[in-house]
């Protein structure tokens, strides 16, 4: 016997989750499929808990500020245990409000891991499940290279569980999940070597955002190595691990955490069947999320297109009512994304880079506003923010806005909707500042520098 569906949802994460009650509240008849936990990446080794960590890691700072305003403030080393618990007990909080809010909805809910069969089945431990339509929505999985002593190193989902603080961590890795794990680690008092194969951090971001948080996070401690990779990692008697570098160096440390990206978790997703896939194993689906199977769809990290939250419950949703209701007027927009990196300086940006900007408008003017937040102005410490606004010279229209610095994502995001709905510069100088604050910075720009190719 099979049970019956209008829906098959593999994965309840951010983008399974959102199809899976929006495809019930228009009437389907709807499963879903999880064998590990309710939320996904985001909320249980992702976004939540890392912003968690990154809170806890800026008190010894927020310490050393109080002083300057005349607080006896003191502080000491972090009771690990007592964080990862706390951050345990509210995740699994969240846990049970997802699993609650799919069983609200009408949803039927399966443990263990969907296996798909065919077109229209889906094998979950020992039942056989039917539907008109799957939807895959398995997310990603942290990528370790293959090299010697690989088994020796931790992946970046380990940091959540990780039973106590190490002394010394290396961080391999430049991108966002590298560099917020070498923030929070640090803030933390863990000694810090971050090592990057290539030249400068936070590729795709821009170039003097790059750089900015380049030099703030070695200005905090981190020991940042460039052009640096690992191509062997073994254990010390003393159970340290030694890492051989690529230019012939070696490097001891407790930990050695790998932060170099997600690829597409699929691996025993289909069983003979032959689904069109990417190099990375992405799957490819068409303008609907149809992948090459007609009736087989897929949403969020699954299809590698932009590996973020928002990005998954946008797909879920748009398919959910595209397959049960009506076919949304507007297709997910994938221009002007707005995104964080919770590093120390966080960084936001929404829109495209001076870089990118330039090479599709040719003449751009470049709006640029460095200063030390007046938080900071009682004492000596604090760190710099840098904003920037990136202009199409002919239309005045503000294609690029970028920030590091405090706060940034909270600043960024309502910056968004103007640069979304296609503001100008002109509309940006009209618009009063609330002083004092940075985000005022966004709309006192006035010295601008015209770049060309």
């Amino acid at each position: 016997m099979s049970d019956k569906f209008d829906l098959i949802v593999i994965g309840a994460g951010s983008g399974g989750v959102r199809a899976a009650r929006i495809a019930a509240s228009l009437g389907a008849r709807v499963a879903i499929i999880e064998g590990r936990f309710f939320g996904g990446t985001c909320v249980n080794v992702g976004c939540v808990p890392k912003k968690m960590f990154a809170y806890a890691s800026e008190f010894p700072g927020l310490a050393g500020l109080a002083k300057d305003y005349g607080f006896d403030a003191r502080i000491g080393a972090v009771d690990w245990p007592t964080l990862r618990a706390n951050k345990d007990r509210e995740i699994a909080r969240l846990n049970g409000i997802y699993e609650n809010l799919l069983k609200n909805a009408g949803v039927t809910i399966y443990t263990g891991y969907g296996r798909i069969v065919a077109s229209d089945s889906v094998v979950v431990g020992d039942k056989m499940l039917k539907a008109g339509n799957i939807l895959v929505a398995t997310g990603g999985e942290p990528f370790m290279p293959d090299i010697p002593g690989k088994e020796l190193a931790l992946q970046s989902d380990d940091l959540f569980v990780l039973p106590e603080l190490p002394g010394t961590v290396a961080v391999v890795g430049g991108g966002y999940i590298a560099c917020e794990f070498a923030s929070i680690l640090n803030g933390l008092g863990v000694r810090v070597e971050q090592l990057y194969r290539r030249e400068l951090i936070l590729r795709g971001f821009d170039h003097d955002i790059r750089q900015h948080v380049s030099d703030a996070m070695q200005a905090d401690g981190i020991h940042l190595h460039v052009n640096t990779d690992v191509t062997a990692i073994e254990r010390l008697d003393d159970g340290r691990k030694r890492l051989q570098l690529n230019h012939g160096g070696t490097l001891d440390v407790d930990e050695v955490f790998y932060a170099v990206g997600r690829v597409p978790k699929v691996a025993g997703l289909f069983e003979d069947m032959d689904v069109a896939q990417a190099e990375n194993g992405a799957l490819l689906v068409d303008a609907h999320f149809q992948t090459s199977v007609p009736g087989i769809y897929a949403v969020g990290d699954v299809i590698d297109r932009v590996q973020l939250t928002p990005v998954a419950l946008a797909e879920g949703m748009w398919l959910a009512h595209h397959l049960f209701g009506e076919t949304p007027a507007h297709k997910v927009d994938y221009t002007h994304i707005p995104t964080a990196v919770f590093c120390h300086p966080n960084v936001a940006t929404v829109g495209l880079t001076q870089e990118q900007a330039l090479t599709e408008y040719g003449v751009i003017r470049v709006y640029r506003s460095s200063f030390r937040p007046l938080r900071y102005t009682l004492g000596d410490g604090g760190t710099r923010s840098l904003m920037k606004l990136i202009v199409d010279d002919a239309s005045d229209r503000v294609v690029g806005l970028h920030m590091a610095g405090d706060e940034a994502a909270e600043i960024v995001q309502g910056f968004a909707v103007a640069v979304s709905m296609g503001a100008t510069k002109a509309a940006f100088d009209r618009t009063l500042g609330i002083h004092p604050s940075s985000a005022e910075e966004f709309v006192t720009m006035r010295q601008g520098e015209t770049v060309t190719l």
